[in-house]
């Protein structure tokens, strides 16, 4: 149990929900409570921010709903249907449109008090994985090729996201690479894409959003960095959701230091543009085979690890950060907790509110899981509210 590095951690819930054939369920099975613990906010009043879920399976779609008094609640309108299986999806840093890619191309929903308004098509590209920069200007993309990876940048209207000019690209060779649906970030300094390739690693591509109209603001050079193990598989990546970035983090099978299960990897961003150095104690094992996605929460003394593919049930393991409050501080990971959760979750997301953790799941019950942080073991989970109805949900966020 950790004491003092505790105190600025706010209290969160962490929302899961599993991928199966439809939605329909998801708003009506969760429970009020769970089977265990005890709420560490006032569940019966405990308000996030909206949150939008993208379901897959035979009616792709947006759902989208925030929680009220304690239970889920569909925002007006929701679901909104979708054009073409959709990949990935992204909102803009001003939360005034939400970005998705499909098989049909990446379409822009304008968002007014929460609600998804007409889309427009964006681009034709078939994007595994979106984001918009924090100009809120542009519009990242990630499209695989072969035998490396496209990155599309394409202008936008700032405030409803649709197409303001012609789409900028760079290629990169990227031996073994396989770009990871929904698996991009765009660092909070807007200047660094991060791109997990699978077997190819992940690179980091330098951006600056502050190109004249026509330009290029994707770099020319990239920085690629191998998988730990050579039969690895680079799964997941975050960086620090600060515009002072400290870390960045990368999710890997065959990464941890036996070389036999999933492991994260922690870098110091400041390494960026030489060789890369990692944090004391990374890699670490990630708590299962496949880390498949990484939330570092808004405090920054903490990052979750969602866990599955081949685990008899999935699991969100936590992770503390400390430092040794040098000027040029030495960082440390260390194992903290760990959580049971459905068989192999997918995606987590903090809400606007720093009271929720939003997750989604699939290939198991639970499909839908809330926890709240307990106050005696500070960073564990305990389950408030859950659901065993089946969702193709795929991806979450949370509006800003």
């Amino acid at each position: 149990m950790r004491t003092g590095k505790w105190k600025w951690l706010p209290m969160a819930a962490l929302l899961l929900i599993g991928l199966g054939a439809g939605c329909g369920d998801f708003w009506q099975a969760p429970s009020s409570t769970g089977s265990s613990g005890s709420c560490t906010t006032n569940c019966t009043t405990a308000t996030s921010g909206n949150f939008y879920i993208l379901n897959s399976g035979t009616t792709p779609e947006i759902a989208g709903a925030s929680i009220v008094s304690g239970s889920l609640t569909a925002i007006s309108g929701s679901p909104w249907v979708l054009d073409g299986s959709p990949y990935s999806m992204a909102i803009a840093p001003n939360g005034d449109f939400l970005i998705v890619g499909t098989t049909s191309g990446v379409f822009a929903f304008p968002i007014t008090n929460g609600v998804l308004g007409t889309a427009v098509v964006v681009s034709t590209d078939q994007a595994f994985a979106v984001q918009v920069d924090a100009t809120d200007s542009w519009l990242i993309e990630a499209i695989p090729g072969i035998g490396g990876v496209t990155i599309g940048a394409v202008p936008i209207n700032s405030t409803t996201g649709a197409n303001n000019g012609s789409e900028q690209t760079v290629s990169f060779t990227v031996t073994n690479a396989a770009v990871q649906t929904n698996k991009m970030v765009l660092s909070q300094d807007n200047l660094n894409i991060f791109i997990a390739l699978g077997a190819g690693g992940t690179i980091v591509v330098p951006f600056s959003a502050g190109v004249t109209a026509g330009n290029n603001p994707l770099g020319a050079k990239a920085t690629t960095i191998a998988v730990a193990n050579a039969s690895g598989s680079a799964t997941s990546v975050a960086v620090d959701p600060s515009t002072t970035p400290r870390l960045f983090y990368i999710g890997e099978t065959l990464a941890d230091s036996a070389g036999t299960s999933g492991g994260l990897r922690v870098f110091n961003y400041d390494s960026l543009g030489s060789t890369p150095t990692q944090a004391t104690g990374s890699p670490i094992a990630s708590g299962g085979l496949s880390p498949s996605f990484i939330l570092p929460i808004a405090s920054g003394e903490y990052v979750y690890v969602a866990n599955g593919a081949g685990t008899a049930t999935g699991n969100v393991t936590g992770f503390s950060i400390t430092s040794n409050g040098a000027t040029t501080p030495v960082y440390t990971v260390a194992t903290d907790t760990a959580t049971a959760a459905g068989v192999a979750p997918l995606g987590l997301a903090e809400d606007s509110t720093s009271t929720f953790v939003l997750a989604v799941g699939s290939q198991g019950s639970p499909y839908f899981d809330a926890y709240t942080f307990d106050t005696t073991t500070l960073g564990q989970l305990d389950s408030q509210i859950v659901s065993t109805s089946s969702v193709g949900s795929i991806a979450i966020v949370a509006a800003p």
